[in-house]
């Protein structure tokens, strides 16, 4: 079987019909040109080129192999150049799981600011909660999770992407009962949406606990799992809620959000250490480092 440089050989001398600039064009001189040129015909089985010291030809077989051998040079070419950008994370696969709250302003930016550097990427979103993302991780079937802290996972590897405010919701006909800047002191013993010890357990956890420092007992109504809900159930007037800023977003008649003078809220970048994947890699050195530098 000839040889990809048989072909830009022949290919090269096809297209200048000179083999003194076919030869140097391929920094080359013209006894190795010739060469690979017949070897080239050998493996064909046809003359390619008819040549003389004057001038140089294609065969009727040349000029039917030329566009297939032109054909070949650019397949190979682009082979190594998406080789080369798969290597570098450029070009691949890259699975995400983000939180209904980060979905709304912290996931845009990501993938924007990933597409600006590796346009060739194709991404898998899925919208998870915090415990499902460590679950789906530890399985293999994302590559990268935005959520909220989470209890330390040998297998895992986590570094804060950003951090935003606490945001009341209240029902918009009750907004006149409470302050304009609420603390957690202005929670207790009020109707209070609670997210789920199961689904949401990060923001549970961490609501509990302030909470807890803050001597503050609201009046727990429900538990939920995702910040839509909990906002319907806010507009319903079934009681208040506290919500990342980024869900603020979310346009719901009849509610009113306020920023909390408290502590803001973090959601941290997760993935297991012993992912390969290259675009993985080019998102940890390339793009996460844009997001810690705001």
């Amino acid at each position: 079987m000839f040889e990809i440089s048989q072909l830009r050989c022949f290919v090269a001398v096809a297209e200048e019909l000179h083999f003194s600039r076919a030869a140097e064009r391929l920094n080359m001189t013209q006894p190795p040109l010739s060469r690979q040129i017949r070897l080239l015909e050998h493996h064909v089985g046809a003359q390619l080129l008819e040549r003389n010291s004057r001038t140089v030809r294609l065969t009727v077989a040349g000029k039917a192999f030329f566009p297939e051998a032109a054909r070949i040079l650019r397949m190979a070419d682009e082979a190594v150049f998406t080789a080369r950008r798969a290597a570098k994370g450029e070009q691949g696969t890259l699975a995400i799981g983000f939180t209904s709250a980060s979905g709304y302003s912290l996931l845009p930016e990501v993938v924007s600011r990933l597409r600006e550097r590796a346009p060739g990427v194709a991404l898998t979103l899925k919208e998870l909660v915090s415990t499902m993302q460590v679950e789906a991780l530890n399985a293999g079937q994302l590559d990268l999770g935005l959520m909220r802290p989470h209890p330390i996972n040998p297998e895992l590897d986590s570094t804060l992407i950003t951090t935003e405010a606490l945001m009341l919701a209240i029902p918009a006909r009750e907004a006149a009962l409470w302050p304009e800047a609420p603390t957690l002191a202005s929670l207790h013993g009020k109707p209070f949406v609670m997210y789920s010890p199961y689904e949401a357990r990060p923001f549970y956890q961490m609501l509990t606990e302030r909470f807890e420092r803050a001597g503050v007992v609201p009046d727990i109504v429900e538990h939920i799992g995702q910040v839509h809900t909990m906002l319907a159930l806010v507009r319903a007037g079934i009681g208040a809620a506290l919500i990342a800023e980024g869900a603020s977003r979310l346009q719901f008649d009849g509610i009113v959000m306020r920023r909390m003078a408290t502590e803001p809220v973090e959601t941290v970048c997760t993935w297991r250490r012993d992912n390969d994947n290259p675009v993985l890699r080019l998102f940890r050195d390339e793009v996460l480092p844009t997001f810690r530098a705001r």
